[in-house]
């Protein structure tokens, strides 16, 4: 029986900033490209993982194209493009129905900020 064994590494990484992050819009599964700023932010946390020399043998992404930019941007960055890139809806950010395309400022100052909250932070 072995008495070692092979621990992996799990890396968690958000998407850069959208372009309706940068606009204060709720995004939902709305499927947004990354703004300029969230494709800095993509490189350079490539460049991060790169140089703590974290090597992903795999990366498992939302089906939404800023997660999906975030992973490719990331990747080029480690010079590892060639690693699968698993893609599944459920791992989307939140639906958040009738919301999504609102203002966050707006519907806060319309609603109250503690009934937005407990839309946006609810599980059910």
């Amino acid at each position: 029986m072995p008495t070692s064994r092979n621990v992996g590494t799990l890396v968690l990484l958000r998407h850069g900033q959208s372009t309706w992050n940068l606009e204060n819009l709720f995004t939902g599964w709305h499927d947004v490209p990354l703004s300029e700023l969230g494709v800095t932010e993509a490189k350079e946390a490539g460049r991060l993982m790169r140089d703590a020399d974290l090597a992903p043998s795999v990366v498992h992404t939302s089906v939404l194209v800023r997660a999906i930019q975030t992973a490719d941007i990331a990747l080029a960055e480690m010079k590892r493009t060639w690693i699968p890139v698993r893609r599944s809806w459920r791992l989307n950010e939140r639906h958040y129905g009738a919301l999504q395309g609102l203002n966050k400022k707006q519907t806060s100052d319309k609603y109250g900020e503690e009934k937005v909250k407990v839309w946006r932070r609810s599980y059910d």
